[in-house]
């Protein structure tokens, strides 16, 4: 039997063990499966879990059997609520795992064991008359057992109050002391004074005329020097002041200079590639459409340096085949988008997210080469345990930060490119399609995009 802590109040005793037999059905019994203690929870789950895995798929659930596959370690952790869920709602599930059970772990339904939790979570499977009085015992004895940390912890609170009071009262005394021998010293002294005011008091009313004069010019004496360290003291104030706040001001200045340097670095940096870029179209829009472009240099590409947004430039149609998609990449300088997990999931959904990624780079990569297009390709950062350090060439790869959508960065990536420079737009997204199509990009279903991968 188990014994309550010492301290609290005694427990009810539980109630006698019924006969062990097949038991009721829970369905029908009063004890309230969404309110068992977790203790009971627990335990209905671990036994659920070991039979889960060693029960024919047939007698599995539909809900429970991605569950089965689990490692038993982990059965009851991670599925514990939708085995409760099972045993609870379907008794042929329920009636395999009493079964299975029954034959492998015996004791497991024991009801009239000493371990209250194994007796009401047995009581409970079974559908036992005596279920209620189990849970309820185990629930007592939950609440008793949070009461009791409850107590203990206001008990050390109140420990560590009392030990930090008679620090304080130790330093108290400690400074009364002090002040007791500091009071002293001043008496004696005191004394001293006067036994030798008493030894010169002849002199001293000799000389009392002298000494008023002389007390007086030390008065006027230290006036003066009082007044003279005051000014001084609010001199060197002022001045440490004017210097602190000249040095502010210097620092402001220095720093407000760096970042109009740095934005006119990044402004005309911005403006000398598109220039560059549109430049680069124009002259491709005059000697006709050629396959391989060559821009020149290694610079930085628009999309690299997207700070904002622009209003949005013209209307492009919709593609829809393969054939029309080869026509646009074909065209100079083009920039094809690509909408990473839109065209992954629609591609090859049974993949990791990982092994989406990789497989997609690798035939954007091939696409880039074939047909010179400059090629970025965005994903969702949200989940993303590792960012690849460095794409194939040719495919920019871009993770969005935490907060901002793949489909704000595609869009602004495409308000980035110059007028008159074909942007090629891969999504299925409705909403993304029409947004870049009203900035002039061409959108391009992810289908037609897979259908003309799988031909590289």
């Amino acid at each position: 039997m188990v014994q309550p802590p010492p301290g609290a109040a005694p427990a009810d005793p539980p109630p006698p063990a019924p006969e062990q037999g097949d038991g009721g059905d829970p369905g029908n019994s009063t004890v309230d499966w969404a309110a068992l203690p977790e203790p009971v929870r627990a335990r209905l789950a671990e036994i659920g879990a070991e039979a889960v895995g060693a029960l024919p798929a047939v007698d599995v659930p539909t809900a429970l059997r991605a569950v089965a596959r689990f490692a038993p370690a982990k059965r009851a952790k991670l599925g514990g609520g939708a085995i409760i869920g099972a045993l609870h709602d379907n008794a042929a599930f329920r009636t395999a795992v009493l079964t299975w059970t029954k034959e492998n772990r015996g004791p497991a339904l024991n009801v009239g064991g000493s371990d209250p939790v194994a007796a009401a979570a047995a009581a409970v499977l079974l559908g036992e008359d005596s279920a209620v009085h189990y849970v309820e015992l185990v629930g007592r004895r939950v609440s008793d057992s949070s009461l009791r940390a409850e107590r203990d912890a206001a008990v050390t609170r109140l420990r560590k109050a009392e030990a930090e009071l008679a620090r304080v009262q130790a330093l108290l005394d400690d400074s009364a002391g002090a002040a007791d021998q500091v009071r002293a010293e001043v008496e004696a002294e005191l004394e001293r004074l006067r036994k030798r005011l008493r030894e010169q008091g002849v002199k001293l009313r000799e000389a009392k005329d002298a000494a008023a004069a002389a007390g007086a010019e030390a008065a006027d004496l230290r006036a003066k020097v009082a007044a003279e360290v005051a000014a001084i003291t609010d001199q060197r104030d002022r001045e440490r002041e004017r210097v602190e706040t000249e040095r502010a001001r210097a620092e402001r200045a220095e720093t407000d200079a760096e970042i109009a340097r740095q934005s006119a670095r990044e402004a005309r940096q911005a403006d000398e590639v598109r220039l560059a870029l549109l430049v680069d179209t124009l002259d491709g829009a005059v000697t006709g459409l050629r396959r391989e472009l060559a821009l020149g240099g290694g610079g930085p590409r628009p999309a690299d340096l997207v700070r904002g947004a622009t209003a949005a430039q013209g209307v492009a149609g919709r593609v829809e085949d393969p054939a029309a998609l080869d026509r646009l990449l074909a065209l100079p300088s083009v920039h094809l988008v690509v909408d990473g997990y839109n065209v992954t999931k629609t591609g090859y959904p049974e993949l990791s997210l990982a092994d989406q990624r990789d497989r997609l780079v690798r035939q954007l990569a091939s696409l880039a080469a074939r047909t010179s297009a400059e090629v970025t390709l965005v994903f969702d950062g949200a989940g993303v345990v590792a960012v690849p350090v460095a794409a194939p060439r040719g495919v920019r790869v871009l993770f969005s930060d935490p907060g901002v959508l793949a489909d704000d960065v595609i869009r602004a990536l495409v308000t980035a490119e110059p007028e008159g420079r074909p942007v090629v737009v891969a999504t299925s997204d409705r909403a993304v399609a029409d947004s870049v199509r009203r900035r002039g990009a061409h959108p391009v279903p992810s289908a037609v995009l897979l259908a003309r991968l799988v031909r590289i």
